[in-house]
């Protein structure tokens, strides 16, 4: 059966994209290539082996749109609050954290924080599905 391996996308400033994913989520470059067009880096952390790849591309000045189609890359975790304070004592801002219920059983604790170039990220209390 074919493997997960890694979800791209697409950055504008490589480093300030490299220094979110480390601050915030631990993601360090497994891998990198530079080549004279774009540049690309696999980040991962110790937690996994699927990467994000960021890819660069070289001279662009304009921000990328997300358009209809992008909707989250996810992290689960261990302490919900604990990341959210975190978060914020970084600047990153992330948004309050919410609750989705189904009656009155707790299917999941999450809330969203964007990345330098506006991706969204969503941040789960491992529970239930999201382990």
């Amino acid at each position: 059966m074919p493997k997960l391996i890694h979800t791209m996308i697409r950055v504008l400033d490589l480093a300030a994209a490299k220094d979110f994913y480390a601050r915030a989520f631990g993601l360090v470059p497994s891998h990198t290539l530079d080549f004279p067009d774009f540049a690309l880096a696999y980040l991962r952390n110790a937690e996994n082996d699927v990467e994000i790849e960021l890819t660069l591309n070289k001279g662009r000045t304009e921000a990328y749109t997300h358009g209809t189609g992008y909707g989250h890359v996810a992290f689960a975790t261990d302490d919900l609050d604990a990341d959210h304070a975190r978060l914020t004592a970084l600047g990153f801002n992330p948004l309050p954290i919410k609750e989705f219920r189904d009656g009155e059983t707790l299917l999941a604790r999450f809330f969203f924080v964007l990345d330098p170039d506006g991706y969204k990220i969503e941040v789960l209390a491992r529970h239930g599905h999201y382990q």
